[in-house]
């Protein structure tokens, strides 16, 4: 910052607001911080008295509050995520599509180890829909220098991508419904139709159901039919206790690789996903038919994302995955999932 000749001060940046006092008709900003002086506003200035100006001078290696968050936007987006026009020298970086939205901590923390530097994003992991906003990117003083932005674009170079969308991929889901007092009537489902409205808010399809009892046996059949069929998901319901009878995890075993059975979230603890192959295969709780959102909502969308999911995701659930059963559910605009 230094003091200047108003008519000096063409091209260069006002560090404060400039106020116009009309009596009787008006008081208030003439002038912004952050205007840049152009040969027009120099009698206007001189008019409201102002002979001298405080200012960042841009010939001096420093890029305008705008101009830089312009470059960061475009240094930190990847894929499918774009930044808006700078406002006040802030730019939003919102979503191109639905998907899972995937941020490299590291490289946030890395770029924010800048005290001049603002980066500031909502929490990743979760599916984020078309226009969402994600991100917003600034620098703290009006001007900074050149080297402060370089800087940034390249930790953005080595880190790339630090934020982008997964897009959703076509899926198709088969569900296995367990519990031989549902294979036989003596209850009805309540899964299916649960499973089916989940599957609708991904753009999934659901390529069948069947009823499979308690039999490890048939439950593992069911699997591997559906597999056949091309399901690239196979959701399997119920029976995921430590009770006697509850036989989904062992029929899981026999089809697929078990990933990790239990997990630190509430509701959704006896939670199993394992992998058939490239083909995911999860064993849901009860509290996915009847609780708001639970580890289903955290982890399923990946899944239908492409992602491969390891025992250190679902560990990482652990730090907020506790779901509060707010009376008025706002999910995923909270903190369940971390």
């Amino acid at each position: 910052m230094k003091l200047v000749k108003t008519e000096d001060a063409v091209g260069m940046v006002l560090c404060h607001d400039m106020t116009e006092i009309i009596p009787g008709v008006k008081k208030g900003a003439a002038f912004r911080k952050g205007h840049i002086v152009t040969e027009e506003d120099i009698p206007h200035l001189l008019d409201i008295g102002k002979r001298h100006l405080y200012v960042w001078d841009l010939q001096d290696g420093y890029v305008h509050e705008d101009d830089a968050a312009r470059r960061m936007a475009k240094a930190v987006c990847g894929a499918h995520i774009s930044g808006g026009v700078p406002s006040e020298g802030k730019i939003n970086l919102k979503a191109d599509c639905d998907g899972i939205l995937k941020i490299n901590r590291e490289a946030v923390y890395a770029l924010c180890q800048d005290e001049e530097i603002c980066l500031a994003t909502i929490r990743p992991d979760r599916l984020i829909r078309k226009g969402k906003l994600i991100a917003g990117t600034r620098v703290i003083p009006l001007a900074v220098k050149e080297t402060v932005v370089q800087r940034f674009e390249a930790i953005c170079s080595r880190y790339a991508p630090v934020m982008e969308i997964v897009p959703l991929k076509p899926a198709k889901i088969g569900i296995v419904i367990t519990g031989s007092e549902i294979q036989s009537g003596r209850i009805k489902d309540g899964f299916g139709d649960v499973l089916r409205a989940k599957a609708k808010e991904t753009g999934a399809q659901v390529i069948g159901q069947v009823l499979a009892g308690d039999d490890a046996e048939d439950i593992a059949q069911a699997i591997r039919d559906f597999i056949a069929q091309g399901a690239t998901l196979v959701e399997v319901t119920g029976g995921m206790s430590v009770d006697p009878d509850d036989r989904t995890p062992a029929a899981i075993r026999l089809v697929a690789e078990p990933v990790s059975y239990g997990a630190p979230v509430l509701p959704g603890a006896m939670f199993m996903v394992a992998y058939a192959g490239d083909v995911p295969v999860v064993g849901l709780p009860g509290c996915v038919m009847f609780a708001k959102r639970t580890i289903f909502d955290l982890i399923v969308p990946r899944l239908l994302a492409g992602e491969r999911i390891t025992r250190q995701d679902i560990i990482a659930q652990a730090v907020g995955g506790l779901c509060e059963s707010c009376e008025i559910c706002t999910y995923p605009a909270c903190g369940f999932g971390g």
